[in-house]
């Protein structure tokens, strides 16, 4: 019978769940009449599970991360037993066989016999949704399942930038059942878009933004599991292992991230803005200085409606490069004019 995993057990750059009490805090001391909240760069989706009372909108350009959100968050019912089936199948599993994962990742972030094992999972998940044996959110739920225990035994420092030469194999995959509701909020909805794309077409009271706050792009950091939620087998490259990540770089991450935080807060239709971003401009390495300048956030917040800002001593997780003991998050909450 298959263990269980909640939605936080998983590495990820930025992830705000030990910050969730202090950004609770704020929204309920702060914000009257909340109904739906957007998290419109949702990650791992933390801030949005925060929410479970609430009709919830996650967004994040990485399928990776958006099929993980719709297996947490989405409406629709899935089939628990399936599911459970699925993965004690997929863990007393054999796989022998070379497949896409063997060829191109043996023996860097897994070894060989968990590489041939992640390949026939995946496949096989597809093979099945294809012929209607499961539907979309218990596809979602696997291949949830199967990201979350890769990344459980992946030899990287938390990332996929690089793998960890010269150690032991010493654990090997083991999928876990994700511990997922049947019964969310019947309007929910899970996107993967480009936010700025997105943002025009919501409507809510409470939209929370959380972007980059640096140079280091999410979809080089993540390229493997991404590479694995959409499989569709690209040809990959370098020492890291690496498929064409083009579409999917975030400007965010860029000189022209102000200017696209610019873009995205005046097309947003809400009551309240709630924007996360610590206090690294200055600070750390030329890779860790934010892209945003605090005039910026202030100017931009500032047109859209009155401005408060929130902050608590922190300890993110980082790539093991930048180890600030100062390091603050703020909220920057905006309580938007009416529009006209």
């Amino acid at each position: 019978m298959a263990g269980t995993t909640n939605i936080n057990n998983r590495r990820y750059l930025g992830n705000k769940y030990r910050l969730l009490p202090f950004i609770q805090s704020v929204v309920n001391n702060e914000c009257d009449q909340i109904h739906t909240v957007v998290d419109i760069f949702a990650g791992t989706g933390a801030v949005a599970s925060a929410f479970p009372d609430k009709q919830v909108i996650t967004n994040d350009i990485l399928y990776s991360n958006y099929i993980c959100n719709y297996a947490w968050f989405s409406s629709e019912r899935y089939h628990p037993d399936l599911v459970e089936d699925l993965i004690d199948l997929y863990n007393t599993v054999q796989i022998n066989e070379d497949n896409y994962m063997t060829q191109n990742f043996s023996d860097t972030y897994f070894c060989r016999e968990d590489c041939a094992k992640i390949g026939y999972i995946r496949e096989n998940i597809e093979q099945r949704y294809h012929f209607n044996e499961i539907n979309f959110r218990d596809r979602a739920l696997l291949i949830t399942s199967l990201l979350y225990a890769m990344d459980k035994i992946a030899k990287t420092c938390g990332h996929y930038d690089a793998y960890r030469k010269g150690v032991r194999f010493d654990e090997h995959l083991k999928l876990l059942l994700p511990l997922a509701g049947n019964d969310n909020h019947p309007d929910n909805e899970c996107f993967n878009m480009d936010s700025n794309e997105l943002a025009g077409n919501l409507h809510a009271d409470l939209v929370y933004i959380d972007p980059p706050y640096n140079s280091r792009q999410y979809c080089d950091a993540y390229h493997l599991l991404e590479n694995v939620a959409r499989w569709e087998k690209p040809e990959v490259s370098g020492v890291a292992r690496k498929m064409d990540r083009t579409s999917l770089k975030s400007r965010y991450c860029t000189k022209d991230a102000a200017e696209a935080f610019e873009h995205l807060i005046e097309n947003l239709h809400c009551r309240y803005i709630l924007l996360s971003y610590n206090n690294m401009a200055t600070k750390g390495n030329d890779r860790s200085n934010a892209k945003i300048a605090d005039e910026d956030i202030l100017r931009v917040l500032g047109r859209k409606g009155e401005i408060k800002v929130f902050s608590e001593d922190y300890k993110a997780f980082t790539t093991g490069k930048s180890d600030r003991s100062d390091n603050q998050e703020r909220l920057f909450l905006c309580i938007c004019r009416q529009e006209d």
